[in-house]
C-alpha cells in the first residue's frame, strides 16, 4: 500500500485499545490527525474504533523490541512518518513493597519501562531524520511522589521521568520535543482488570498502610475526579504548542500532589541543609 501522507499529524499510540490510549486516539482522529494504535492483539483496535482510513491497528506486545521495529515499519508505510508518539502502555502493581514477588515487579518493569524504551529507540530513528516529532511518555502524579502500596508501580513512573528529563535535554537541538503527561486519578479501567495485577501476598503488618490502600482502591475505581475526555483534549492542546512543556501535570489532585512535594523538599532541606554543606572538602 503507497503511503498516505495527507494528515496534520500521524501519532503512534501504545496501549491504544481502552483507557487513556483508546481516548487519545480518538481525540486525534477527531482532530483530522492519523493515528497507529497498537495494543497486543489489534483485533481489540478494530473492535474499539472500526475500519477508519485514518486508522492503522497494529499488534504490539511493548517488551517484544523486534515487534516494536514493526510496529514502526508498519507505521511508516502506511502513513510516511510519525509525528507524535505516545508511550501510553502499561499496567499497575497493588501492594506493599515488601509483599511483591521478584517476578511480579520484573514484569511490572519489563512493559512501564522497558516496554516504553523499546518503543522509543524504534520511532526515533525517523523523528532524527526528519528533525522533527514529539514524544509524549504517560507518567504519574505517582512520578512526583510514592506512597503505601503503589510502591513499586510509582518506582517505575520515577523512571520514566527520569529518561524523560533526559530525552528532552538530548532531543531538543534536533528539534524534536518531549513531554511527561502526568495525570492524577482519571475515570477510567486503570484500576480494573487487567490494567491492575494485586499481590496476592498479604503481610499483616502492613495492614494499616498499603492495606488501607488496597481497600480505598476497591471504592476509588469508576468514581476517579479527572474527566479522560477532557485529558485528551488537553493532549491535542499539548501537541499543537510550539513550545510544549518537558512536564503537564493533568488533574487537581496532581497538582496538589506537586505542591505537597515542593513543600517537604523545601522543609527537609532547610532542616538538614547544615549537615549536607559540611561534607564539601574543606576550602583552602
Amino acid at each position: 500500500m503507497t503511503a498516505t501522507n495527507d494528515f496534520k499529524r500521524v501519532w503512534l499510540i501504545t496501549g491504544a485499545s481502552r483507557g487513556l490510549g483508546a481516548r487519545m486516539a480518538e481525540a486525534a482522529l477527531a482532530h483530522g490527525d492519523a493515528v497507529v494504535a497498537t495494543a497486543r492483539n489489534a483485533a481489540d483496535v478494530a473492535k474499539r474504533f472500526g475500519e477508519l482510513p485514518a486508522l492503522l491497528g497494529v499488534s504490539l506486545d511493548v517488551t517484544d523490541e523486534a515487534q516494536a521495529a514493526r510496529a514502526v515499519e508498519a507505521a511508516i508505510a502506511r502513513f510516511g512518518r510519525i509525528d507524535v508518539l505516545v508511550n501510553n502502555a502499561g499496567f499497575g502493581l497493588l501492594g506493599a513493597v515488601e509483599e511483591a514477588t521478584a517476578d511480579e515487579v520484573r514484569k511490572l518493569y519489563e512493559t512501564n519501562v522497558f516496554g516504553l524504551l523499546n518503543v522509543t529507540r524504534a520511532v526515533l530513528p525517523s523523528m532524527r531524520a526528519r528533525r522533527s516529532g514529539h514524544v509524549l511518555n504517560l507518567s504519574s502524579l505517582g512520578g512526583h511522589q510514592s506512597g503505601p502500596g503503589f510502591g513499586l508501580y510509582c518506582s517505575t513512573k520515577f523512571a520514566v521521568e527520569g529518561i524523560n528529563q533526559a530525552l528532552h535535554k538530548e532531543l531538543a537541538p534536533l528539534g524534536i520535543h518531549v513531554t511527561a503527561v502526568e495525570p492524577g486519578y482519571f475515570r477510567t479501567e486503570f484500576l480494573e482488570g487487567n490494567s491492575l495485577t494485586v499481590s496476592p501476598t498479604l503481610i499483616a503488618d502492613y495492614e494499616g498502610t498499603s492495606g488501607q490502600v488496597r481497600v480505598a482502591a476497591r471504592s476509588i475505581s469508576l468514581n476517579q475526579p479527572g474527566d479522560p475526555e477532557k485529558l485528551a483534549q488537553a493532549v491535542i492542546r499539548l501537541v499543537e504548542s510550539p513550545k510544549p512543556p518537558m512536564r503537564l501535570p493533568l488533574g487537581t489532585d496532581t497538582l496538589q500532589v506537586i505542591r505537597d512535594h515542593i513543600d517537604l523538599l523545601q522543609r527537609e532541606t532547610a532542616q538538614w541543609q547544615t549537615l549536607s554543606a559540611s561534607t564539601d572538602f574543606a576550602a583552602a
